[in-house]
């Protein structure tokens, strides 16, 4: 009865969440309805295409979803219930904090992409950086987001074109996932996105809340342990600072700051941001919340729920075990399918995201199909070289990569704000927090320098109060109230 509580007590904090600190987000960033969007001036056939409400929000919950909060929250689910409470309140002051700034910046400033909004902010310099680092994390998400829903359909469907691949079944899906993200990132946004997507949204949703229905009917535990500071992980591997780059799509993505200036090409309105960026990424949390709810009750002990994954930790193996036992062959069928357009539609997003950058970076004309494929070839290169690692290998990078951008993205929106006179500690709280993870992180990981906890964790600390001592401190002085672009307005 506790578990219960708990479950439908952070669903009830994600819905407060929007409804008030969405609200004072909103009013904070000043949005105007009386202002010309994007869409209105640039409106070109591509990119810059008017798109309803409903589609907006239901295409951008599905971008931004990909795979953080199934397969983030069920790895994170081995710590024990506190997962859950990253994921509500990371969720509220972070995550959708993250997701509507970078959106609303966007829409302000005639439609720019996310490198634009960095340099703008941070400097050329950073931007140049961050331009890179963009451009090959986006191939990095599009690599990630093959493999997972290859291992899926492979384990459903083995006999898949055997005659072309008959003992690799995973690589022939694979093979096939790769060949729709190249056609659907070069053809019109509106042709696939705006059409199909916001389906696989309401698809994605009807099926996350059929399996906690049939968890809830078939008599289930909910949340047996009720435990949120005990560290339960088999492995003994620390929440700090694991589990908050573990987790995260669910919480907070630097990956949602390349997607909601997507959705800034398309809105004809600044007051739909709060609905799109804000609200999609509540339902994100919702999603979460959900996925590590069904990990932590339908398996006794995390024991267990780590002996499921096998000896490489492949999530999909629970996605795939969960879905079939509650809702049955048929039922359980259309979930995992739910579960793998999830990452497949954020994948094509994810290309296209970096055909953009690319194209804006070296003023390469998009309406032109022939330079769209150019542009995409070397890109989806790099993606295919990647796939060839492991998935666990690829996961922590993708992780703390993204945590990284994250970082970045909100020292870059407290800019923002504090040029334009704004309440900046919206962004500039979870900067500092971030930037103490992702430090932390990969000062103690394995894939970074393997230092000793203590020292990681004091190591991370400083850099995040250097930050923003640095930061207060061109805010006091006037420094960030440097000219803009003409393009930028107030």
């Amino acid at each position: 009865m506790l578990g219960t509580l708990y479950f439908f007590g952070c669903c009830a904090l994600l819905i407060a969440g929007y409804a008030v600190y969405g609200a004072f987000v909103e009013r904070v960033f000043g949005a105007d309805a009386s202002r010309k969007t994007p869409v209105m001036t640039r409106r070109d056939g591509v990119d810059f295409e008017p798109m309803p409400l409903w589609k907006l929000y239901m295409s951008q919950m599905i971008n931004i979803a990909g795979l953080g909060p199934v397969i983030g929250t069920i790895l994170g689910a081995l710590y024990g219930p506190v997962a859950l409470l990253w994921v509500v309140f990371g969720s509220i002051f972070a995550g959708a904090v993250h997701d509507y700034i970078a959106g609303m910046i966007s829409i302000r400033e005639d439609g720019i992409s996310y490198p634009e909004i960095i340099g703008r902010n941070l400097g050329s310099g950073v931007r140049i950086f961050m331009e890179c680092f963009t451009v090959i994390f986006m191939v990095m998400v599009g690599a990630t987001f093959v493999l997972a829903p290859a291992a899926l359909l492979a384990s459903l469907f083995p006999h898949f074109l055997t005659n072309l691949f008959p003992s690799a079944p995973t690589l022939a899906w694979s093979v096939l996932i790769f060949a729709y993200y190249f056609v659907a990132t070069i053809i019109p946004f509106d042709r696939i996105v705006s059409r199909f997507y916001p389906i696989v949204g309401v698809m994605l949703i009807f099926m996350a809340l059929g399996l906690i229905v049939a968890l809830f009917v078939k008599g289930y535990a909910i949340l047996p342990n009720t435990d949120f500071f005990t560290n339960v992980h088999p492995s003994g591997t620390p929440v700090w600072p694991i589990l908050f780059i573990t987790i995260a799509c669910g919480a907070i993505s630097g990956f949602h700051a390349t997607q909601s200036p997507l959705r800034a090409r398309c809105m004809t309105s600044e007051k739909q941001g709060r609905r799109v960026f804000y609200g999609a990424m509540i339902t994100e949390g919702v999603l979460g919340l959900i996925w590590a709810t069904l990990a932590l009750s339908f398996y006794p002990d995390a024991a267990t729920l780590s002996a499921a994954m096998g000896p490489k930790g492949a999530p999909t193996v629970v996605v795939q075990q969960i879905a079939i036992t509650l809702l049955g062959p048929v039922g359980g069928l259309l979930a995992i399918l739910g579960v793998v357009l999830l990452p497949i539609s954020t994948g094509d997003t994810a290309f296209r995201a970096a055909r953009g950058m690319l194209a804006d970076r070296f003023h390469i004309d998009q309406k032109s199909v022939t330079k769209r494929i150019l542009t995409a070839i070397p890109l989806f290169c790099g993606g295919v070289a990647l796939t060839l690692l492991d998935f666990p290998i690829i996961w922590r990078y993708f992780g703390w990569a993204n945590q990284t951008m994250s970082c970045v993205s909100l020292w870059a929106f407290s800019v923002w704000l504090a040029r334009h006179g704004r309440l900046h500690w919206i962004t500039s709280v979870p900067a500092v927090f971030m930037t103490t993870v992702c430090t932390a992180y990969i000062c103690y990981a394995p894939i970074g320098f393997r230092l000793s906890m203590e020292a990681s964790t004091i190591i991370g600390i400083v850099v995040s109060l250097c930050c923003l001592a640095l930061f207060l401190h061109f805010a006091r002085t006037g420094s960030l109230s440097a000219p803009k672009p003409a393009a930028c307005v107030k």
